[in-house]
C-alpha cells in the first residue's frame, strides 16, 4: 500500500463549500483505504495498492465531478514526495508561519516558463521552481495580495496548480 496526499483545487473557495466529512465519504471508493481529510482546503490522505497515479487522479476527479457537479483538479503526491518537497525548499530558515507557500503543479512546465511570471512578481516576493513545485515566499499574511494566483500560474505555465501554505505542507507528514 502506498500512502498518498491528494491536493484538491478549488475546494471551499468561491462559494463551493464541501464539508470534509462529505469529501471523505465521496472518496470512499473501492481500494481507497484509511481516508483522512485535513482542514477545509481540500487535502485528502489515503492508502491505495495502485501505483498508477494517473488512474487514481482520474478516479478522484471523475467521482468529484459526478457528486459536486464541477471539475476538481487533483495533484497527487506520496509521502516520500512530500518529504522531498520539504527538503528541496530553496529558502533557508523558514518556519511554518514564514509566509512560504508551495504551489503543486500537475507537471513540470516548459523550460524557461518561470520567466513568464517575473512581470507579476512584486519586489517583496521570492519565487523558485523546483521540479513540479513552485515555492513562493511572501510577507507573512500577504499571500492574498499576490498576483501569482493559481489561475495566473495555470494560464502562464499551462499546467494545473493548487497552493498550500508551508504549515499545511509540513502537517501532511503527520499523516504518513
Amino acid at each position: 500500500m502506498t500512502r498518498y496526499v491528494a491536493f484538491l483545487r478549488a475546494i471551499n473557495v468561491g462559494g463551493r463549500v464541501v464539508k470534509m466529512s462529505d469529501l471523505k465519504e465521496h472518496l470512499a471508493m473501492p481500494g481507497f483505504k484509511n481516508i483522512v481529510t485535513y482542514i477545509q482546503s481540500g487535502n485528502v490522505v489515503f492508502d491505495h495498492a495502485s501505483s498508477d497515479r494517473n488512474l487514481l487522479i482520474s478516479k478522484i476527479e471523475a467521482k468529484l465531478q459526478k457528486v459536486l457537479g464541477y471539475e476538481v483538479k487533483t495533484i497527487l503526491k506520496t509521502m516520500p514526495d512530500i518529504e522531498a518537497v520539504i527538503s528541496n525548499c530553496p529558502f533557508k530558515d523558514v518556519s511554518e508561519d514564514s509566509g512560504l507557500h508551495v504551489t503543486f503543479l500537475s507537471s513540470e512546465p516548459e523550460h524557461g516558463a518561470i520567466e513568464l511570471l517575473i512581470p507579476f512578481k512584486s519586489d517583496k516576493e521570492q519565487l523558485s521552481l523546483v521540479g513540479t513545485e513552485l515555492y513562493l515566499k511572501v510577507k507573512k499574511g500577504s499571500y492574498g495580495n499576490t498576483k501569482l494566483s493559481n489561475a495566473l500560474l495555470e494560464k502562464k505555465l499551462k499546467v494545473s496548480a493548487t497552493t498550500r501554505n508551508w504549515a499545511t505542507v509540513n502537517k501532511m507528514l503527520a499523516f504518513g
